[in-house]
């Protein structure tokens, strides 16, 4: 086994460890090395950045602080194009910012050859906007995202289907697409009932510092058995 390999087969059998941890002695007979080369091994994982926490003593030894590192996490480059298909599909939904930030870290882990067949590949893949979003600076949207987050009370300026302006201050609970438009469900403070309020007819949306607790999904209704929650596609 190479030193290259050897460091990823020790921060793996670190993270598989957990909090038990394992000593020098142990990895060095693991990975058929001497304990100072195991030693070695941890101070450049360290140096290049791992949280590793080195124990003196009995029942001492290494282990990765928490949960401060994930797996590495090799996507094909299918898998990216399905994930850019996705973010194009959904056009300016909730979160769409977000993803499409993590798509380019994505990117950016992939090899030269593969972020140019996840480019080949998606531009033989296309999808139709029929209805262009009426909310073109985004602003308001993420601003609701930020509150649903957070369970803060957001204040809307709202224009009714009649024209009507208001200014109402609500609990978002949902966000919803439903009607070819997104909708941000809600209780409205003002109305002292719950609301639905299309997301192009927000002029304005502001966060407030007053956090929320949440309400029970009941009293929002039952979503159609043909909806999906977002937590269905992890």
């Amino acid at each position: 086994m190479n030193r290259a390999a050897r460091l990823h087969a020790l921060l793996e059998e670190l993270r598989r460890r957990g909090d038990r941890g394992s000593n020098a002695a142990q990895l060095a007979a693991q990975f058929g090395v001497t304990p100072r080369t195991v030693k070695r091994d941890i101070e450049t994982l360290t140096e290049s950045g791992s949280a590793i926490e080195g124990r003196c003593g009995p029942g001492g030894g290494y282990r990765l602080i928490g949960r401060a590192t994930l797996p590495p996490v090799n996507f094909t480059v299918p898998q990216a194009v399905s994930i850019a298909l996705a973010l194009t599909a959904v056009g300016d939904a909730p979160f769409a910012d977000d993803g499409r930030a993590a798509l380019a870290k994505l990117l950016d882990v992939m090899d030269a050859d593969s972020r140019a067949r996840v480019e080949e590949l998606s531009g033989r893949v296309w999808v139709r906007h029929d209805e262009e979003s009426d909310d073109e600076s985004g602003v308001n949207r993420r601003a609701i995202e930020q509150a649903l987050e957070r369970k803060c009370v957001v204040s809307l300026r709202y224009i009714d289907g009649d024209g009507a302006e208001s200014t109402r201050a609500v609990e978002p609970h949902l966000l919803a697409h439903a009607r070819d438009r997104w909708f941000v469900i809600g209780w409205c403070r003002t109305r002292d009932a719950v609301r639905w309020f299309r997301l192009d007819r927000i002029q304005k949306a502001t966060l407030t510092k007053e956090l929320f607790v949440p309400r029970e999904t009941a009293l929002f209704g039952e979503p159609p058995p043909t909806a999906r929650s977002a937590a269905d596609a992890s």
